[in-house]
């Protein structure tokens, strides 16, 4: 169950994909079951949640680098969640069918009590360091349990991840036009592109939110790894500009040139040659372009 190329565009322009529900309840109530016996009693404070949980055997212990196939172990829930059909597709489009594991962590932002510190908003970040790649990794966030709108679901800006930042530089910026905040039913499971913007929002209910993340890298080129039978790449460099035919509809252009609501008026088309850098990366076509942006600038003559 490989991606389409409409939501390969998709993760392109926006950074993210959103796949609800698609994890079924057996496997989110086993994964919940080993979290839940860890943090009985519940704890008073997040320190001491995480000192049970890392003492557990809730994750596994995977040095980074280790090859994704060997890093859960066949008995554990995450090993049939990562083999459902859909989700194996979605890695192996982006990442491939061989990817290499960075890291994971459970993260847990604990229900409020009057026993317990207020909490607090996790900052904007892009995750890691400056990163200049033109190959990716991905991160999947697994929510086991619902998440409501006052359990404080992860945060994200889309179409942020190809305005590289300095990890938390962007930690002073609150409330960007556009983003939005994950409110999902139980087994929904998003992927980021590793340049995301994104932070974990106030959880204000009485439940604890449990969040699993993992980053997998890629071990190959990650060129048409898709399902790219519906791929036309000529359509799309011969779109008029400004005076175009609105009877024509062509969603892969399209979505590629969608701007987004906190683009600014003059570098805002910086993202968009971004995105088609990135294309181009993706479909192994070192000449494709939409709307003429990549051409324009490459129109240098001996």
């Amino acid at each position: 169950m490989l991606l389409t190329t409409e939501q390969m565009a998709e993760f392109v322009a926006s950074g993210v994909l959103g796949f609800e529900g698609v994890v079924p309840d057996a496997l989110n109530r086993r994964f919940m079951r080993e979290i839940r016996q860890v943090l009985n009693p519940s704890p008073e404070h997040l320190g001491e949640a995480y000192e049970r949980l890392l003492a557990s055997n809730v994750l596994p212990k995977v040095a980074p680098g280790t090859a994704f196939s060997d890093a859960i172990e066949p008995n554990h829930p995450l090993s049939a969640i990562f083999a459902l059909p859909k989700v194996k597709g979605l890695i192996t489009s982006l990442v491939g069918e061989r990817p290499i594991f960075d890291h994971h962590f459970l993260h847990l932002t604990l229900a409020q009590s009057p026993a317990r510190k207020a909490a607090r908003a996790q900052h904007n970040h892009q995750d890691s360091t400056i990163d200049l790649r033109q190959s990716f990794d991905i991160q999947l966030f697994y929510f086991p349990s619902e998440v409501t709108l006052q359990m404080g679901g992860t945060r994200f800006v889309r179409g942020s991840h190809l305005r590289v930042v300095s990890e938390a530089a962007i930690a002073r910026y609150q409330n960007i036009l556009g983003q939005q905040q994950i409110v999902c039913p139980a087994g929904s499971l998003y992927c980021f592109h590793m340049g995301l913007w994104h932070g974990a929002a106030v959880n204000q209910s009485g439940q604890d939110r449990v969040l699993y993340k993992v980053r997998l890298a890629a071990s190959e080129p990650q060129v048409r790894l898709w399902d790219d039978r519906d791929l036309n790449l000529a359509a799309d460099a011969e779109r008029p500009i400004f005076w175009t035919d609105s009877a024509r509809q062509d969603p892969i252009p399209a979505r590629l040139m969608q701007l987004e609501p906190w683009y600014e008026y003059d570098t805002g088309r910086l993202e968009l040659i971004n995105r088609l850098k990135l294309w181009r990366y993706l479909t192994g076509a070192d000449q494709a372009d939409v709307d003429y942006w990549l051409s324009r600038i490459e129109n240098e003559q001996a």
